[in-house]
């Protein structure tokens, strides 16, 4: 060890060892502070002088009122601060416990930095920065400055607008950065403060920090508590301050280094905010929004065309942002809710297009190469190319023509890895839910469900032949029907068993509700089994012969046997229940000849989905009790139920035809006659001519099935609806010509 240390330093630790008082300590700091910013003064030759100087008596000269009179006020402090940044400089001291111990001290010095006359505390602050940010530099100074609340801090002093204010920022986005959301308070109240400050500052400063703030913001963004500060983000300032701040930035001529992270911030506010926190002015609410689409559509061109992989990943984390704006908005764009004229319509097209053509290109490259080596893609590779799949599925959800050979060549590669990661994914959640939901470090498959975001694009695809083909030989239905039973586990959540000891107990409090997050689970779920149910749907109506002979689609139908009558019956799942229904029945058309008529399940099953079908339309709810309506439980979901409820009544049809004992159940639960009593009430003539052929179709086949409900049908006046509804099929299977 002595020979690697100088021997001036070997020397000025003598001197420190042998002072007998602070005094002589003191004076052999001016030698220390020369040393240690030698070149000579290796990690080992700091740790022995910071050693022998000792942390004590540093902390003293910090904390020190008392200074000579001839001497300037912040000597000890200036001269301690000095030796400390440049101790700081050097991993292992920044790191050192008595260092972090005395991060306090520190986060003191720079609160207090408008306390005395600016050019006095100028060099105590900077250094104090300077150790400060050397700190958090490291993982273990890291943590310390979380502890003891650095965060809040440097939220203040940013707030206070004191003195090298950007430091505390730089601080605050590193701490940010490294803990997310934890490094935030439940209560958003505090982040909203600072992030308004920031915002208006970003607002309002037309300088080159402008885009400084621009980073900054959206470092604090993508950190946050998100569900709690989207909550209460409406009663912020941020939201239209940061609007105006980028709509500055992106309608003006700049480069490269100003508009990335523009485009970065604009991405984490529409995750956040929506699209419609775009739409904010009045004159015109669709030009920000368009703008910010033509702005990505070119951005994802420049930097995929004419790109090898290894380039395009360089600026992976912009490309990733333009991909959530432009995910974002197809989605917004296919809900018909913004007014565009057809000329916008056209040029949006075109961008989109060129650009997914693009993700394509790199994509079916990024394919052929994973063919040859399944071990290709690291994992960051292969989280960028996670984004890239998500971004296409979702243009794919809305367009169903363009560029079809393309995506036929490159679907494979995108099922195997949207299998992979829905693996990785389940086991993930599995785990924690094992863990009494503790969050568990993940790996970068595990971080997100590609298949899941692929389900809406999988129900276009899986009409189209080719298409179908390649996902049955990729033999992607058995994936779907593992994604379709995890999926139910989260929807069909049951509350933790009661404790023996603690059954048949009065309870004092009421239920307490379901978790947030439990919650928003479990409705997406709910429409990732509704996808699922119209891809099975598509499969089971356009390769009949196949489901008819298929293993797994017995599987599945007993499956919907066991877990549809389990299903609860809330407004929630209604459509989900109408779904698995029907699909229910199209199985059990193609599948008829496995259908045992004591299984009771399927008696169960049979019950359910007649209730769906019987409550779907009355008289009682309309306004003169004469015309039949939908009901208003299922008006609000009809847009999603009616097309079901039409394919349920003819698929009900046709399986009594194949399986007529199932009409029993149609007899004696009393809708047969119900309908008749219904229709009884309608206004003759005023019946829809699809409801009414339906309804018309029915009957006729119930009678063809079971003879005897045609004495039901005739004592609950049958004739008479036959004759108001001219149901003149129905008229002849009762009364004959």
């Amino acid at each position: 060890m002595s020979e690697s240390v100088p021997d001036s330093v070997k020397k000025c630790i003598a001197i420190l060892k042998a002072a007998d008082s602070d005094t002589e300590k003191f004076a052999a700091l001016f030698m220390v502070t020369k040393l240690v910013k030698g070149k000579d003064c290796t990690t080992l030759s700091k740790k022995l002088l910071f050693e022998a100087i000792g942390f004590k008596f540093l902390k003293r000269l910090l904390l020190s009122p008392d200074v000579p009179a001839d001497c300037p006020p912040l000597v000890y402090k200036s001269v301690a601060l000095s030796i400390l940044s440049s101790f700081c400089s050097d991993p292992a001291l920044a790191t050192h416990p008595e260092m972090l111990a005395n991060i306090p001290v520190f986060l003191d010095i720079v609160k207090q930095a408008d306390d005395d006359d600016l050019d006095d505390n100028l060099i105590v602050v900077s250094e104090a920065y300077e150790c400060l940010q050397n700190i958090a530099a490291h993982d273990p100074g890291q943590k310390a400055l979380l502890q003891v609340g650095g965060i809040e801090k440097m939220c203040e002093i940013y707030a206070q607008q004191s003195f090298q204010t950007d430091e505390a920022l730089n601080i605050l986005v590193t701490l940010a950065e490294r803990f997310g959301p934890t490094a935030w308070d439940i209560n958003p109240k505090p982040f909203h403060i600072i992030v308004n400050k920031i915002a208006l500052d970003f607002e309002t400063d037309h300088s080159e920090r402008k885009f400084d703030l621009c980073s900054t913001l959206h470092a604090l963004l993508s950190s946050c508590r998100r569900n709690v500060v989207v909550a209460t983000a409406s009663d912020a300032l941020w939201p239209t301050s940061i609007y105006k701040g980028l709509t500055d930035i992106l309608t003006s001529k700049l480069g490269k280094q100003q508009r990335d992270p523009a485009l970065k911030l604009a991405a984490i506010m529409l995750e956040l905010l929506g699209v419609e926190w775009c739409l904010q002015d009045e004159e015109n609410p669709r030009k920000f929004f368009l703008l910010l689409i033509q702005l990505s559509s070119v951005e994802v061109r420049m930097q995929l065309e004419d790109r090898n992989f290894k380039q395009i990943m360089q600026n992976a984390d912009l490309v990733s942002a333009v991909f959530v704006i432009l995910e974002l908005s197809i989605a917004y764009i296919a809900n018909d809710t913004l007014d565009l004229e057809q000329k916008e319509k056209q040029l949006l097209y075109t961008s989109l297009k060129n650009s997914f053509a693009a993700v394509i290109g790199v994509l079916t490259k990024v394919s052929n190469e994973f063919t040859k080596n399944p071990n290709s893609l690291d994992a960051r590779d292969k989280m960028f190319v996670c984004a890239m799949v998500r971004v296409l599925s979702a243009w794919l959800a809305q367009e169903t023509s363009a560029m079809r050979n393309a995506v036929y060549a490159l679907l494979p590669f995108m099922l195997t890895l949207a299998n992979e990661t829905f693996y990785a994914y389940r086991s993930q959640r599995l785990a924690e839910k094992r863990q009494g939901g503790e969050t568990m470090e993940t790996d970068a498959v595990s971080q997100g469900d590609i298949l899941r975001l692929m389900l809406p694009a999988l129900c276009h695809l899986a009409v189209e032949e080719k298409a179908r083909k390649i996902l049955i030989e990729a033999k992607e239905d058995e994936v779907l029907y593992e994604c379709l039973a995890y999926h139910w586990s989260i929807v069909h959540y049951k509350k933790p068993l009661v404790p023996k000891s603690e059954r048949g107990k009065v309870k004092k409090e009421p239920e307490p509700d379901l978790d947030p997050k439990l919650l928003e689970d479990m409705k997406d779920s709910r429409a990732a089994m509704i996808s699922i149910c119209n891809i099975f749907m598509n499969i089971t109506v356009l390769e009949a012969k196949m489901v008819e002979e298929s293993a797994l689609f017995a599987t599945l139908l007993k499956f919907i046997f066991n877990n549809v009558p389990e299903l609860k019956n809330t407004q929630d799942n209604l459509v989900l229940h109408g779904n698995l229904a029907v699909l229910g029945l199209l199985l059990l058309k193609q599948q008829a000849k496995k259908v045992k008529k004591n299984d009771f399940t399927i008696c169960r099953y049979i019950q359910t989905t007649i209730r769906f079908l019987w409550d779907a339309y009355n008289v009682d709810e309309s306004t003169n009790s004469a015309t039949l309506v939908v009901a208003m439980t299922y008006k609000k979901y009809w847009f999603e139920l009616m097309e079901l409820w039409f394919l349920g009544m003819q698929t009900m049809s046709a399986v009594l035809a194949l399986v007529p004992w199932i009409s029993e159940f149609a007899i004696e639960s009393g809708w047969a006659e119900g309908i008749i009593d219904m229709l009884h009430k309608v206004k003759s003539g005023s019946l829809p001519a699809n409801t009414k052929s339906a309804y018309e179709d029915f009957l006729c086949h119930l009678v063809e099935a079971n003879n005897s409900v045609t004495t039901v049908l005739k004592e609950h006046d049958a004739l008479t609806v036959c004759r108001n509804h001219r149901f003149m099929e129905l008229g002849k299977r009762l009364f004959g010509d």
